[in-house]
């Protein structure tokens, strides 16, 4: 699955399409943005966001560590409680990640994801132009199973891994909906309330008896048959 489109509310769509354009590096045209095969298109919010998007982008795993670089030099790195900043994920994600605010309190995420064969400069200085796609989305919902099971039945949407009453990956390395507890607080600074209110996702690869589900105010669209689907 790849998540080819995203409509991202915002309160100052103009300074919120500069921090994608003069911070990461990536190519605006008008208020879309683009990173690698996603499309960003930054929209005016019709009410005040009471939580944190989360954004996770793909970076060739060979280039983390310029990655890591770049972004300190950039934006405000987000830590755990302990003050560590880069965190490594085990099977089956087999990542690196570090994390860093975007605009309106946002959660973004750089990922280096080692199962994913990613192109990329051999050595030298990072730049956003290496971003893949943004890969995770985050979904905040009230009964984490129920939606589980909607994207399983309805989207053929499957886990990533283990999941739990309170978090659940769905989907591929290529592209995660971060299923979780509307009450809990996005890693790593366990401060920010989860939000998607507003969003709307376009998706590639799923497959096409795709059915529409209704919960939480963020819509999904397969771009293979134009289903839309409310969260």
């Amino acid at each position: 699955m790849r998540l080819t489109h995203i409509e991202l509310p915002s309160s100052d769509v103009a300074a919120c399409v500069a921090f994608f354009r003069d911070v990461l590096q990536l190519r605006a045209t008008g208020h879309t943005v683009h990173a690698g095969w996603t499309d960003i298109a930054v929209v005016p919010a019709t009410r005040i966001s009471e939580g944190a998007v989360h954004l996770a982008f793909n970076v060739p795993h060979a280039r983390f560590a310029a990655a890591c670089e770049w972004i300190a030099g950039r934006a405000l790195l987000l830590r755990d409680p302990l003050g560590e900043g880069r965190f490594h994920i085990g099977a089956p994600w087999d990542s690196e990640s570090v994390y860093f605010a975007g605009p309106h309190d946002a959660v973004f995420e750089l990922i280096a994801r080692k199962p994913l064969a990613m192109g990329g400069a051999a050595s030298g200085a990072f730049h956003g132009s290496e971003i893949a796609c943004v890969s995770e989305v985050g979904l905040p919902t009230d009964d984490v199973p129920a939606l589980v099971r909607n994207l399983v039945v309805r989207f053929g949407i499957l886990p990533f891994g283990d999941i739990t009453d309170v978090f659940a990956p769905m989907g591929s390395h290529d592209g995660l909906l971060i299923v979780v507890d509307q009450h809990r607080h996005w890693f790593p600074e366990l401060r920010q309330r989860p939000d998607a209110e507003g969003l709307r996702i376009r998706m590639t690869g799923v497959p096409p008896h795709a059915r529409p589900l209704d919960a939480n105010g963020c819509h999904l669209t397969t771009a293979d048959l134009n289903v839309a689907a409310t969260l």
